[in-house]
């Protein structure tokens, strides 16, 4: 019986990763062309998404790159950009922290804004379910999204050169975004969290390597938990 409800978990996480495909192929596919356009061999393209599996910070590490930026600064930025990951297992603590040491350090790897979101809005659906089952259906979202991300990887880095400078792929972070958020502004609490990140990242834009987000993300939090306390 146990086992029958985690493969079912497993299963779920897989079709509710699916979606994701469409989006985070392409956007796979520009990293590996950009990449490659700043002078990284199509092994060390390939290297870069499978220990990091970060886009954000993998743009943000290869423009400072191109700029001849020092070691320390590429290597700085690209953790300044990835401290929302910091925030992502903090909400996941409650779910998984019971978890084998394995198990948390698989869960830790493959924790990108599509399996978070995912997996968090399914536990709060699910509180009841035991934390293997939450573990089959976070790692089942995971599936085909993070070996076609190494593959879409290595068809930019192969065929950046063959694609037409018309083929705009930038569309893909911010629909991907959008697609994350949107069915998780259940309440008011939401919303304004929702709408102060707006506001807060657009006022704070011009402050260096992403620190504006993370800056905007912790006020948005903190307004939606006050909300929440006020309302309770």
């Amino acid at each position: 019986m146990a086992s029958t409800t985690r493969n079912s978990a497993f299963r779920q996480g897989v079709l509710a990763g699916l979606p994701f495909l469409l989006i985070g192929v392409p956007f796979a596919v520009l990293f590996g062309v950009v990449a490659t356009e700043a002078g990284l061999n199509v092994a060390q393209t390939i290297g870069f998404s499978l220990l990091v599996i970060a886009g954000a910070s993998q743009f943000t590490a290869i423009q400072l790159m191109t700029e001849n930026a020092p070691v320390l600064i590429v290597i700085t930025a690209a953790l300044a950009v990835n401290l929302r990951m910091a925030m992502y297992s903090a909400s996941l603590q409650p779910h998984l922290g019971e978890a084998s040491f394995g198990q948390r350090a698989l869960a830790a790897y493959l924790n990108v804004d599509a399996s978070y979101a995912l997996g968090i809005q399914k536990f709060e659906e699910e509180p009841d379910w035991p934390v293997i089952d939450k573990l089959m259906y976070f790692c089942g979202t995971m599936l085909f999204m993070f070996p076609l991300w190494v593959i879409g990887t290595w068809v930019g880095a192969l065929t950046g050169d063959a694609l037409p400078e018309s083929l705009d792929l930038d569309f893909a972070m911010p629909i991907m975004f959008l697609a994350l958020t949107a069915p998780m502004i259940k309440t008011l609490a939401h919303l304004a969290a929702a709408i102060t990140s707006v506001i807060g990242a657009l006022l704070l834009s011009f402050l260096p390597s992403g620190i504006g987000l993370l800056i905007a993300a912790m006020i948005a939090m903190a307004v939606g938990a006050e909300i929440e306390r006020r309302r309770a």
